[in-house]
């Protein structure tokens, strides 16, 4: 059990360390290449505060425990909208801006009605993982076209974006935002397998389920590079990569993770899951849509108020309600 514990607090101390250090590189990608931190965030900073739960999706289909892949994802977008955007709204307000935000937000509540979808139609083969790579593929591709017109039509000049991002710094060097970048997507998955195997041996000392721990302690785990990151960019105000984070993570986690382990090995979907986890996952993401829709801030109160969903999801799933 000490050793455990051990791994655990291990794995936090990594987390936060490359959190910051994955925002540092990300908002200078922004600065240098002209393009907004929300980008960035859907993009470089999502998919590398996906790599755990990419990690324990294609181990548990290679180790025939599939259900853990998909109770990993879809506790993990619950996870990302209640607790992950929940914990840095109680430090910050986190600033929403529409123009930025609502693509991005559209393509996540498609992403999940297609999952939800492809969810009822049986276990996820191949024909149906194809289907979610071909998603990511057009939003990755969505996202560069913004940059694109982003970049012809740049409304600020570097000096003034760099204003705006407390990490910028316009005299950084492509090899130090590298070395940022690095470090983050490199020490993200590896404080989170050190915290996952820690949590889990623990849970698993105390006789709690695999299905909880696949959409709880797995789910919270392989979330901690999503909250580490978005925490330190709510400390330093980057609201950019805040949502971006956020967004690009549940978006990456249905359409790439799922598709890739999908291509993998079939992954059966339990009907429990399919009645009340993922309806809970799309309403979590529908909460984002008034502050989406108005450009509305998301301030401490209604970080309470997301947080306090979180815990009572929590309970139900402890009084057996769900997978």
């Amino acid at each position: 059990m000490i050793l455990d514990l051990t791994f655990v607090g291990l794995g936090l101390g990594i987390l936060l360390l490359a959190g910051d250090a994955l925002v540092k590189g990300a908002v200078n990608v922004s600065l240098r290449l002209g393009i907004p931190a929300v980008l960035v965030g859907l993009t470089v900073v999502a998919f590398g505060t996906s790599a755990p739960e990419l990690i324990v999706a294609i181990q548990a289909v290679l180790r025939d425990a599939p259900g853990l892949a998909m109770g990993n994802v879809v506790g993990s977008n619950i996870a990302n909208i209640l607790l992950v955007l929940g914990l840095p709204a109680l430090i910050a307000a986190v600033p929403v801006s529409r123009d930025d935000t609502l693509s991005g937000f559209t393509m996540m509540i498609a992403a999940s009605v297609l999952f939800i979808v492809l969810a009822t139609l049986g276990p996820f083969r191949w024909p149906h993982a194809a289907i979610l790579l071909a998603g990511l593929a057009l939003m990755l591709g969505d996202s560069l076209r913004r940059a694109h017109n982003h970049r012809n039509g740049q409304r600020a000049a570097p000096g003034a974006e760099a204003e705006a991002l407390e990490s910028a710094d316009p005299q950084m060097s492509w090899l130090k935002i590298t070395l940022f970048l690095v470090l983050g997507i490199i020490g993200l998955p590896l404080g989170a397998d050190l915290l996952v195997d820690g949590s889990v041996a623990i849970a698993e000392r105390l006789g709690v389920s695999d299905a909880l721990i696949g959409l709880t302690i797995v789910a919270v785990g392989t979330s901690l590079p999503e909250l580490a990151t978005t925490v330190m960019a709510a400390i330093r105000r980057e609201a950019g990569v805040v949502m971006g984070n956020i967004i690009g993570s549940n978006i990456f986690n249905l359409l790439g993770i799922i598709g890739i382990a999908g291509l993998i090995g079939p992954i059966p979907v339990p009907p429990e899951m399919l009645r009340f986890d993922m309806p809970v996952m799309l309403a979590s993401s529908l909460l984002l849509a008034p502050f989406v829709l108005r450009g509305r801030a998301i301030g401490r109160s209604w970080g309470i108020a997301l947080i306090a969903c979180y815990v009572i999801y929590l309970a139900l799933l402890t009084m057996g309600v769900g997978a």
